[in-house]
């Protein structure tokens, strides 16, 4: 006896499919689908049935939206870009594990460690690079935040950030060690998150043959997460670097849906980003990204 299977398994099947032959003919447009095809399987996954949970989930979907959430998390970030170098000739593919851990302080402060790891393959930077594939430069970032909002709503963290030369090849690192200020302020109402994440880092050891590192990084971001957890978010994850006077400012627009797998709370999601401005030796152009974040309430 033969079953038939749920319309949503074979969406499941049928895009994966598209998505191996994409990957096996080297297809440049890949990872462009892939984004695509993260934002198409999730409504063909199983919702929960029960309107509480819901509930629940949909308040777990607005805390991703908030840097500085009481909420242990494992976000993995997948990033392409391309037509990187001098001749337009490289791509690269960045993965950044960002495990995010709340502490209690006491009654009335939380202390949250976010971290970011990146893992990194390229190619053809410049010309004669070859690839490199490996681990860059670790940046932790260490936030105080009041576990209540302000009177007026506001949710706001400060503390310190780290730059540490963890990478594993002379191409994914700066050797330098570095430190600097970090700072978010966001507001969140009727499912709208808004806010703004900086910092900026000087270099203060590492090897002297090697470039200072004195930048700036500033992320405003626009969220809207919907009673389904559905989110769509916009931002600019720019950076500006004070040694060349350059600006790197890619846009990101992506979806997500947080859903439950077994016992394991998810969230799925994909999007494009749009290079508006960078350095000679950077990325232009489209680019995409997709995300996959474990959730570990508490």
């Amino acid at each position: 006896m033969t079953g038939r299977r749920p319309p949503g398994t074979v969406r499941i099947v049928a895009l994966v499919v598209i998505w191996e032959i994409a990957v096996s003919c080297r297809i440049r447009a890949a990872p462009f689908a892939g984004a695509v095809l993260l934002c198409v399987i999730v409504p063909a996954l199983p919702a929960s049935a029960d309107e509480a949970g819901e509930a629940s989930e949909a308040s777990l979907a607005m805390q991703l939206s908030n840097p500085v959430a009481a909420l242990i998390s494992v976000p993995l970030q997948l990033n392409y870009d391309q037509d990187i170098g001098p001749v337009d000739d490289g791509d690269r593919w960045l993965l950044n594990v960002q495990p995010v851990i709340p502490f209690a302080l006491n009654d009335d402060w939380n202390l949250i460690s976010r971290t970011i790891l990146p893992v990194v393959r390229q190619s053809d930077i410049f010309p004669g690079a070859g690839t490199q594939t490996g681990i860059g430069d670790t940046v932790q970032s260490i936030f105080f935040s009041p576990k209540a909002p302000t009177a007026s709503g506001w949710i706001w963290g400060a503390g310190p950030v780290l730059l540490l030369p963890t990478g594993s090849n002379d191409l994914l690192t700066t050797d330098k060690w570095g430190a600097g200020p970090t700072a978010v302020v966001l507001k969140q109402s009727n499912g709208w998150t808004r806010g703004v994440l900086a910092n900026h880092l000087w270099s203060f050891a590492g090897d002297g043959d090697r470039a200072d590192v004195n930048a700036t990084f500033l992320q405003p971001f626009l969220t809207y997460t919907t009673p389904t957890q559905w989110t769509f978010a916009v931002n600019t994850e720019s950076s500006y670097d004070w040694e060349n006077e350059q600006w790197s400012v890619p846009v990101n627009a992506n979806a997500s849906k947080l859903l439950r797998l077994g016992t394991q709370l998810i969230s799925l999601g994909g999007g494009v980003r749009y290079w508006v401005d960078s350095p000679d030796s950077g990325a232009e152009g489209l680019g995409a990204r997709i995300t996959v974040t474990l959730l570990f309430p508490r």
